[in-house]
Protein backbone atom coordinates (compact mmCIF):
# COMPACT_ATOMS: atom_id res chain seq x y z
CA UNK A 1 0.00 0.00 0.00
CA UNK A 2 1.27 3.85 -0.93
CA UNK A 3 -0.09 6.50 0.83
CA UNK A 4 0.72 10.27 0.18
CA UNK A 5 1.18 13.04 2.47
CA UNK A 6 0.82 16.42 1.69
CA UNK A 7 0.70 19.19 4.22
CA UNK A 8 -0.08 22.95 4.82
CA UNK A 9 -0.74 24.08 1.57
CA UNK A 10 -2.08 27.67 2.57
CA UNK A 11 -4.18 28.48 0.30
CA UNK A 12 -5.73 31.71 -0.40
CA UNK A 13 -8.73 33.29 -1.46
CA UNK A 14 -8.77 33.64 -5.21
CA UNK A 15 -5.29 32.28 -5.83
CA UNK A 16 -3.39 35.19 -3.69
CA UNK A 17 0.52 34.38 -2.94
CA UNK A 18 1.51 34.12 0.48
CA UNK A 19 4.00 36.74 1.83
CA UNK A 20 3.33 38.69 -1.42
CA UNK A 21 5.60 35.87 -2.90
CA UNK A 22 4.31 32.01 -2.84
CA UNK A 23 2.26 30.65 -5.53
CA UNK A 24 0.55 28.27 -2.99
CA UNK A 25 -2.30 27.31 -4.89
CA UNK A 26 -0.12 26.78 -8.02
CA UNK A 27 2.30 24.59 -5.78
CA UNK A 28 -0.31 22.23 -4.75
CA UNK A 29 -1.66 21.61 -8.16
CA UNK A 30 1.92 20.49 -8.67
CA UNK A 31 1.88 18.04 -6.03
CA UNK A 32 -1.22 16.74 -6.95
CA UNK A 33 -0.08 16.26 -10.96
CA UNK A 34 3.12 14.48 -9.12
CA UNK A 35 0.50 12.08 -6.75
CA UNK A 36 -1.51 11.05 -9.93
CA UNK A 37 1.93 10.29 -12.13
CA UNK A 38 3.35 8.43 -9.39
CA UNK A 39 3.98 4.89 -10.28
CA UNK A 40 3.17 2.31 -9.06
CA UNK A 41 -0.16 4.16 -8.27
CA UNK A 42 -0.65 5.84 -4.89
CA UNK A 43 -3.63 4.14 -3.15
CA UNK A 44 -4.71 7.30 -0.81
CA UNK A 45 -3.64 11.20 0.50
CA UNK A 46 -3.79 12.15 3.69
CA UNK A 47 -3.63 16.25 3.58
CA UNK A 48 -2.63 16.89 7.12
CA UNK A 49 -3.76 20.77 8.04
CA UNK A 50 -3.55 24.37 7.30
CA UNK A 51 -5.37 24.08 4.18
CA UNK A 52 -6.40 27.42 4.20
CA UNK A 53 -4.36 30.41 5.37
CA UNK A 54 -7.20 32.09 7.27
CA UNK A 55 -10.04 29.39 7.12
CA UNK A 56 -11.93 31.22 5.52
CA UNK A 57 -15.22 29.92 3.22
CA UNK A 58 -13.55 31.48 0.28
CA UNK A 59 -10.26 29.84 0.75
CA UNK A 60 -12.17 26.36 0.97
CA UNK A 61 -13.71 27.24 -2.07
CA UNK A 62 -10.32 27.68 -3.85
CA UNK A 63 -8.87 24.68 -2.32
CA UNK A 64 -11.45 22.53 -2.94
CA UNK A 65 -11.87 21.88 -7.04
CA UNK A 66 -7.54 21.62 -6.61
CA UNK A 67 -7.74 19.03 -4.44
CA UNK A 68 -11.05 17.38 -6.58
CA UNK A 69 -8.03 16.76 -9.06
CA UNK A 70 -6.81 14.03 -6.77
CA UNK A 71 -7.18 10.80 -9.24
CA UNK A 72 -7.28 8.88 -5.92
CA UNK A 73 -9.26 9.05 -2.66
CA UNK A 74 -8.32 11.91 -0.25
CA UNK A 75 -8.73 12.74 2.96
CA UNK A 76 -7.84 15.92 5.07
CA UNK A 77 -7.50 17.15 8.35
CA UNK A 78 -7.71 20.28 9.65
CA UNK A 79 -4.55 22.67 11.01
CA UNK A 80 -3.99 26.01 13.30
CA UNK A 81 -5.33 28.17 10.36
CA UNK A 82 -8.09 26.04 9.46
CA UNK A 83 -11.52 26.94 10.80
CA UNK A 84 -13.30 23.76 11.94
CA UNK A 85 -17.24 24.61 11.08
CA UNK A 86 -15.98 26.45 7.37
CA UNK A 87 -13.82 22.85 7.23
CA UNK A 88 -16.47 20.52 7.19
CA UNK A 89 -18.74 22.54 5.59
CA UNK A 90 -16.11 22.27 2.57
CA UNK A 91 -16.30 18.56 3.04
CA UNK A 92 -19.59 17.95 3.69
CA UNK A 93 -20.03 14.94 1.24
CA UNK A 94 -16.82 13.48 2.93
CA UNK A 95 -19.25 11.06 4.47
CA UNK A 96 -16.80 9.96 7.24
CA UNK A 97 -16.62 13.28 8.52
CA UNK A 98 -19.23 14.04 11.18
CA UNK A 99 -20.62 17.57 10.89
CA UNK A 100 -22.50 17.68 14.66
CA UNK A 101 -19.51 16.68 16.35
CA UNK A 102 -16.95 19.21 18.47
CA UNK A 103 -13.70 17.96 16.34
CA UNK A 104 -12.81 16.17 13.44
CA UNK A 105 -11.77 12.64 14.12
CA UNK A 106 -12.21 9.53 11.89
CA UNK A 107 -10.49 6.11 10.89
CA UNK A 108 -10.60 4.79 7.09
CA UNK A 109 -11.02 0.96 6.72
CA UNK A 110 -10.98 0.74 3.56
CA UNK A 111 -6.74 -0.68 3.23
CA UNK A 112 -4.65 -3.28 4.43
CA UNK A 113 -3.37 -0.58 6.97
CA UNK A 114 -6.05 1.39 8.93
CA UNK A 115 -5.60 5.26 8.43
CA UNK A 116 -6.71 7.34 12.06
CA UNK A 117 -7.24 11.32 11.59
CA UNK A 118 -6.96 13.06 14.49
CA UNK A 119 -7.49 16.74 15.11
CA UNK A 120 -5.03 18.88 17.12
CA UNK A 121 -6.33 22.16 16.25
CA UNK A 122 -7.75 24.69 18.94
CA UNK A 123 -9.74 27.46 17.95
CA UNK A 124 -8.10 30.47 18.32
CA UNK A 125 -4.63 29.39 19.02
CA UNK A 126 -1.57 28.28 16.97
CA UNK A 127 -0.66 25.04 19.16
CA UNK A 128 -1.83 21.82 19.52
CA UNK A 129 -3.73 20.17 21.28
CA UNK A 130 -5.79 16.42 22.67
CA UNK A 131 -8.55 17.12 25.08
CA UNK A 132 -9.83 14.20 27.10
CA UNK A 133 -12.66 13.17 24.41
CA UNK A 134 -10.47 12.77 21.61
CA UNK A 135 -7.87 11.18 23.61
CA UNK A 136 -11.09 9.01 24.77
CA UNK A 137 -12.05 8.74 21.19
CA UNK A 138 -8.68 7.51 20.04
CA UNK A 139 -8.53 4.62 22.63
CA UNK A 140 -11.76 3.38 21.76
CA UNK A 141 -11.05 3.32 17.81
CA UNK A 142 -7.58 1.35 18.76
CA UNK A 143 -9.48 -0.77 20.70
CA UNK A 144 -11.70 -1.58 17.96
CA UNK A 145 -9.01 -2.68 15.74
CA UNK A 146 -6.24 -4.40 18.26
CA UNK A 147 -4.61 -6.47 14.94
CA UNK A 148 -4.61 -4.40 11.93
CA UNK A 149 -1.58 -1.97 11.22
CA UNK A 150 -2.64 1.90 12.32
CA UNK A 151 -0.84 5.02 11.17
CA UNK A 152 -2.33 8.06 13.06
CA UNK A 153 -2.15 11.32 10.82
CA UNK A 154 -2.38 14.77 12.40
CA UNK A 155 -1.20 18.24 12.02
CA UNK A 156 0.33 19.21 15.09
CA UNK A 157 4.15 17.27 16.00
CA UNK A 158 4.63 15.47 19.29
CA UNK A 159 8.17 16.56 20.30
CA UNK A 160 10.06 19.50 19.32
CA UNK A 161 12.20 19.79 16.35
CA UNK A 162 14.88 22.39 17.54
CA UNK A 163 13.25 24.96 15.41
CA UNK A 164 12.24 27.28 18.56
CA UNK A 165 9.42 29.61 16.98
CA UNK A 166 7.62 26.65 15.43
CA UNK A 167 8.22 23.94 18.61
CA UNK A 168 5.95 26.43 20.99
CA UNK A 169 3.44 25.86 18.91
CA UNK A 170 3.36 22.06 18.80
CA UNK A 171 1.12 19.51 20.81
CA UNK A 172 1.42 20.88 23.98
CA UNK A 173 -0.28 17.19 26.09
CA UNK A 174 1.98 14.98 23.91
CA UNK A 175 2.68 12.46 27.10
CA UNK A 176 -1.15 12.28 27.53
CA UNK A 177 -1.14 10.94 23.52
CA UNK A 178 1.70 8.50 24.05
CA UNK A 179 0.12 7.23 27.33
CA UNK A 180 -3.30 6.57 25.48
CA UNK A 181 -1.55 4.53 22.12
CA UNK A 182 0.75 2.69 24.87
CA UNK A 183 -0.80 -0.68 25.36
CA UNK A 184 -1.79 -0.70 21.96
CA UNK A 185 0.91 -2.59 19.25
CA UNK A 186 -0.98 -1.94 16.13
CA UNK A 187 0.56 1.59 15.83
CA UNK A 188 3.12 1.78 13.56
CA UNK A 189 3.53 5.35 12.88
CA UNK A 190 2.84 8.53 13.69
CA UNK A 191 2.32 11.19 10.56
CA UNK A 192 2.45 15.19 11.20
CA UNK A 193 2.51 18.63 9.62
CA UNK A 194 2.94 21.84 10.29
CA UNK A 195 6.85 22.85 10.79
CA UNK A 196 7.35 22.98 6.94
CA UNK A 197 9.70 20.78 6.82
CA UNK A 198 11.13 17.00 6.75
CA UNK A 199 11.78 15.50 9.83
CA UNK A 200 12.24 12.58 12.06
CA UNK A 201 12.44 10.76 15.19
CA UNK A 202 11.36 7.71 17.27
CA UNK A 203 9.42 8.11 21.07
CA UNK A 204 8.69 5.10 22.78
CA UNK A 205 9.37 2.96 20.21
CA UNK A 206 6.66 4.71 17.37
CA UNK A 207 8.49 5.99 14.24
CA UNK A 208 7.38 9.64 13.86
CA UNK A 209 7.79 12.09 11.03
CA UNK A 210 6.58 15.55 9.57
CA UNK A 211 6.25 15.95 5.91
CA UNK A 212 7.77 18.66 4.12
CA UNK A 213 5.69 21.54 1.95
CA UNK A 214 5.04 21.39 -1.27
CA UNK A 215 5.57 24.91 -1.22
CA UNK A 216 7.78 26.78 1.29
CA UNK A 217 9.64 25.52 3.88
CA UNK A 218 10.62 26.79 7.29
CA UNK A 219 13.84 27.92 7.66
CA UNK A 220 16.18 25.42 9.43
CA UNK A 221 17.65 27.66 12.31
CA UNK A 222 18.40 26.01 15.29
CA UNK A 223 19.89 29.10 17.09
CA UNK A 224 17.91 29.23 20.10
CA UNK A 225 16.91 33.00 18.85
CA UNK A 226 16.11 32.24 15.55
CA UNK A 227 13.98 34.74 13.63
CA UNK A 228 10.66 32.98 11.87
CA UNK A 229 11.65 32.99 8.08
CA UNK A 230 11.39 30.72 4.99
CA UNK A 231 12.80 29.60 2.70
CA UNK A 232 11.93 27.96 -1.42
CA UNK A 233 13.30 24.75 -0.75
CA UNK A 234 12.67 21.78 -3.30
CA UNK A 235 8.65 21.19 -2.78
CA UNK A 236 8.24 17.44 -1.75
CA UNK A 237 6.50 15.25 -0.41
CA UNK A 238 6.08 12.28 1.55
CA UNK A 239 5.53 8.62 0.53
CA UNK A 240 4.50 5.91 2.88
CA UNK A 241 4.99 2.36 1.60
CA UNK A 242 3.64 -0.30 3.87
CA UNK A 243 4.04 -4.12 3.25
CA UNK A 244 1.89 -6.80 3.86
CA UNK A 245 2.79 -7.43 7.36
CA UNK A 246 2.61 -3.80 8.12
CA UNK A 247 6.33 -2.71 8.21
CA UNK A 248 6.19 1.16 7.40
CA UNK A 249 9.13 3.04 5.11
CA UNK A 250 9.00 6.68 4.61
CA UNK A 251 10.21 8.01 1.70
CA UNK A 252 10.79 12.07 0.46
CA UNK A 253 9.48 12.52 -3.30
CA UNK A 254 10.66 15.72 -4.71
CA UNK A 255 8.30 17.91 -7.01
CA UNK A 256 9.55 18.90 -10.37
CA UNK A 257 12.16 17.89 -13.11
CA UNK A 258 15.06 16.41 -12.85
CA UNK A 259 17.97 15.04 -15.06
CA UNK A 260 17.52 11.23 -15.30
CA UNK A 261 17.23 8.78 -14.88
CA UNK A 262 20.35 7.48 -15.39
CA UNK A 263 21.23 3.51 -15.68
CA UNK A 264 23.76 2.10 -13.73
CA UNK A 265 24.41 -0.71 -16.03
CA UNK A 266 25.26 -1.02 -19.63
CA UNK A 267 23.07 -3.38 -22.12
CA UNK A 268 25.96 -5.89 -21.57
CA UNK A 269 25.19 -6.03 -18.14
CA UNK A 270 28.10 -4.40 -17.00
CA UNK A 271 28.83 -1.33 -14.98
CA UNK A 272 28.46 1.69 -16.11
CA UNK A 273 31.77 3.41 -16.28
Amino acid sequence: MLIAQITDPHIKESRQFAYNRVDTAGFLEAAIEHVNAFAPAIDAVMVTGDLTDKGRTEEYACIRPILDRLSVPWYPLPGNHDQRENFIQAFADHDYLNEDADFVQYAIEDYSARLIGLDTSVPGDNYGFLCSDRLEWLDSCLRAEPLKPTLLFMHHPPFETGIKHMDVQNLRNAEALFATIANHGQVRHIACGHIHRAVETCINGIPISIAPNSAHSVTLDLHSEGIPSFTMDPPALRIFRVSDDGNVVTHLSFIGSFDGPHPFFAADGSLVD
